[in-house]
């Protein structure tokens, strides 16, 4: 039982004998995962209104409860009751499917992220509830990082599927943006997230989390902060949002993927959009800035609560940062966001973690530091100048052959 348990990551309370008191707990952590993630995505559907409006001095939703809170949940009732309108053109199946496929991943992401716990003093974010001792997370698994790089993916499935499934040219083209869109940045999103793997040493999410016992140990810090910007910018385009936004470029595209859809199912999509975003600040706070782990101990508040509340904080700021860089930072076109992804993230994940792997390689077996530096500083600096001279010189190729259609 112990073996298996350990295997497929279930809650240590999973241990032993499943009496009523360990079930009812499951339950709850089941439920209370999906009851934040409904409240969050709605008060950030708030938050990013009420925060672009101050930016731009308007003043946003005031209407629907007290200052505006209530304003998603009455967009919400509002799009139960839209028609719901089918394309003659589409794939039924897959036309109704597609709005789950996109929704769905966000939520099964909340399993694996640490939600508090008390990591002080190597107490591994363990709590005892109710007598029994377990983990503010539904699930640890030993893979934990490639489940999180596994769901981001299939995300992209719902988006491609939407605009292939509607029968009309714009959300297809949509949907053909967002496939090359994320494989081009899965590939920068994926080679950062190893240099994590290999300062952590672990898989597990509260491993890596554990790893991360002072400022010194986050990783933003251990890993020079180089995979961090590459893990945001990709992050922020895998989640498509501005600048990143092409696969619903309305200026070109009419709406994108999801042209064709109303109703509840074409606010599905909008919930997850949302609901990926602070997914995707809960990850990046988990894996680069030590997740519930805080910078200081909070008096009179209890370590497993202490947790919580620094996470919450953390994920607010990356919250705002989101919102801010919608506010103001215009879209990429298409052609500079594959040079970015395929010309500058990837190839700066890969030399930044060859270089980490290096100085791992000369610590541990006691090379000179600063020789090892300078060699692998002059490696990556000669593979750079390789890098530059063939983009020029293919740039000067494809202007002296002009144009081919």
């Amino acid at each position: 039982m112990n073996n298996s348990t350990a295997l497929l990551g279930l809650d240590p309370i999973a241990i032993g004998d499943l009496i009523w008191a360990p079930l009812l707990i499951i339950l709850l952590k089941v439920v209370a995962v999906f009851v934040i993630g409904l409240v969050a995505t709605m008060l950030m559907v708030w938050f990013e209104r009420k925060a672009i409006a101050g930016m731009g001095n308007r003043i946003g939703p005031n209407k629907a409860g007290p200052w505006g809170l209530l304003q998603t949940l009455a967009d919400g009732i509002k799009l139960f009751f839209k028609e719901d309108l089918l394309p003659d053109r589409a794939d039924r199946f897959v036309f109704k499917l597609a709005p789950f496929l996109a929704f769905v991943p966000a939520f099964l992401v909340w399993a694996v992220i640490p939600l508090g716990g008390d990591f002080s003093d190597g107490k591994d974010g363990l709590v005892t509830w109710f007598g029994h001792a377990t983990r503010v997370q539904l699930a640890d698994p030993p893979i934990g990082v490639l489940l999180l790089l596994a769901l981001s993916s299939i995300a992209v499935y719902g988006i491609m599927l939407a605009g292939w499934s509607s029968g009309s040219k714009y959300p297809l083209l949509g949907s053909v943006r967002a496939s090359a869109q994320m494989v081009s940045y899965e590939a920068a999103l994926g080679l950062s997230l190893a240099t994590v793997i290999l300062m952590a040493g672990t898989l597990s999410t509260s491993g890596i989390v554990g790893n991360q016992s002072s400022f010194t140990d986050w990783h933003v810090v251990s890993t020079g902060v180089i995979p961090f910007i590459i893990f945001m910018l990709a992050a922020t385009a895998e989640l498509n949002r501005p600048p990143f936004d092409l696969v619903e470029a309305e200026q070109e595209l009419v709406g994108g993927f999801n042209t064709e859809y109303s109703s509840i199912r074409f606010g599905l999509f909008f919930l997850a959009e949302f609901m990926n975003t602070i997914t995707m600040s809960a990850v990046i706070v988990t894996l680069f800035f030590g997740g519930p782990q805080g910078l200081f101990d909070i008096p009179g508040i209890p370590g497993a609560i202490e947790g919580s509340i620094w996470l919450i904080a953390k994920v607010l700021v990356f919250l705002y940062v989101y919102v801010w860089m919608r506010a103001t930072l215009p879209r990429f076109r298409y052609d500079q966001l594959m040079d970015l992804g395929w010309k500058i993230l990837i190839p700066a994940s890969l030399g930044w973690f060859m270089l980490m792997a290096v100085l791992r390689l000369g610590r541990d077996e006691d090379w000179n530091v600063v020789v090892v530096t300078i060699v692998a500083a002059v490696i990556i600096l000669g593979c750079v100048a390789l890098m530059s001279t063939a983009v020029k010189v293919s740039k000067a190729n494809r202007e002296r052959e002009g144009a081919m259609f």
